[in-house]
């Protein structure tokens, strides 16, 4: 009966070690990829200011504002970080690279450069509706 005893215990203590996570250390950046935001999207001109990331963007270029809130609670991690933004009317996707903080936007809002911004919708829209998601640090479209 021992024998069966050790057999099981060993059985068990594998079986522990399987459903065991891999990884332990899951940083707030690192989650916050994987959860689809859904706010408000408006456009802004980031040429003539340094954005709170330290870069300097024209007008042209695909650029993101995120909220101050998201951009202080993360100590800037995102900063560089792409983010993938589609405009829940339409249904139109664009990629846009994180530069810069907004003072206006809440944690689910994004403030996107022109360029960015006429992907998914017109300027004279001004608003729109976005769902929108941080894509893997490292990854660029």
């Amino acid at each position: 009966m021992s024998r069966v005893a050790a057999l099981f215990v060993l059985f068990v203590c594998a079986m522990l070690s399987l459903a065991s996570p891999l990884q332990g250390n899951v940083t707030a950046t690192e989650l916050d990829k994987r959860v689809t935001h859904v706010g408000r999207g408006t456009w802004y001109y980031p040429s003539g200011s340094e954005g709170n990331c330290g870069y300097w963007d024209s007008n042209s270029e695909p650029v993101v504002a995120i909220g101050i809130a998201r951009y202080d609670a993360n100590n800037g991690a995102n900063c560089n970080q792409w983010i993938e933004i589609t405009n829940t009317a339409n249904g139109k996707t664009a990629y846009g690279k994180t530069r810069d903080s907004c003072e206006s936007c809440d944690t689910s809002s994004l403030d996107m450069s022109p360029a960015l911004f006429e992907e998914i919708s017109t300027l004279a829209t001004g608003e729109i509706t976005i769902s929108w998601h941080f894509m893997a640090a490292g990854w660029s479209p």
